[in-house]
């Protein structure tokens, strides 16, 4: 545990914001990755990915801060991060780990009976297997194996007409399931997301920092980013070179970045800390 708890944080979404939307690559946002880590900031990912490919992502980083998976659904906390373990959270390995969502197979159980009134229009994870999920993404067999290790949600890519998706979502919500949209997918939850991870992440800061406020700033370019956007003291939205900015209802304290993915994370990133007076 550092001296200090942290005064500003950073909570990032991953895909199409610190990561490129075709590469995955964040070389780009490197340099202003590492002048967060001098200036003690610590850098939060915040993803619908679970919590294999977010460990992994953070070891290619050198990232050690605390993490947000499957849209929210769990925050893992490393145990050197706070001065105590915030309550209501368990024990793993060396994370406190605050969990917001039942179990993935809550959520398969209810597709698979789905799959009979909507047949052949989506395809799960879980369905597609690691071959399916490498031909949907992209990824390599080990990252597809990891995007597979889910514990809290359920990805779904949408085959069927826009009309048809509708009476999808509004199927799954009758039956209790939250259905956000991401760059590429739809994701299948409780309801949770990323800006209620980020009040509590948020309140577990301030616990330890009663004389200052704790500054945030929020990154992400997606629907499933709005409640994060919404949530921050300040929101970065990042240019997606596949669809339009999303919608916010809030105006101030709102940067928008004119380049795409990790070009712009850096430069939204860098034109936060400058009003802050910091030097990078």
């Amino acid at each position: 545990m550092k001296d200090q708890t942290p005064t500003s944080i950073v909570i990032s979404d991953l895909d199409g914001s610190l990561l490129d939307h075709h590469s995955y690559s964040f070389v780009a946002a490197l340099p202003v990755v590492e002048a967060l880590e001098r200036l003690g900031i610590p850098l939060i990912l915040a993803s619908s990915k679970t919590a294999a490919e977010i460990i992994a992502l953070r070891a290619a980083l050198g990232n050690t801060h605390p993490f947000i998976v499957e849209n929210g659904a769990a925050i893992y906390v490393p145990t050197h991060s706070l001065p105590a373990q915030p309550t209501d959270t368990r024990v793993q390995g060396d994370y406190w780990v605050y969990e917001m969502a039942p179990p993935r197979s809550q959520w398969l159980t209810l597709l698979a009976a789905l799959a009979k009134e909507f047949p052949d229009e989506f395809v799960s994870f879980y369905s597609a297997g690691v071959t399916g999920i490498i031909e949907m993404t992209g990824l390599s067999a080990e990252a597809a194996q990891a995007a597979n290790e889910r514990c809290y949600s359920e990805p779904v890519k949408w085959l069927g007409s826009a009309q048809r998706e509708a009476i999808f979502r509004r199927s799954l919500g009758d039956a209790g399931a939250t259905v956000i949209r991401g760059g590429r997918f739809l994701s299948v939850s409780a309801s949770c997301d990323k800006g209620k991870a980020l009040r509590w992440l948020r309140a577990q800061y301030q616990a330890h920092s009663p004389g200052d406020d704790v500054d945030d700033l929020a990154i992400g370019d997606s629907e499933n980013d709005l409640p994060m956007l919404e949530a921050a003291r300040t929101a970065l939205v990042i240019r997606s070179p596949v669809h339009d900015f999303p919608t916010l209802t809030r105006t101030d304290r709102v940067i928008h970045s004119q380049r795409y993915g990790p070009e712009g994370w850096a430069e939204g990133v860098s034109q936060w800390l400058r009003a802050k007076g910091e030097t990078i």
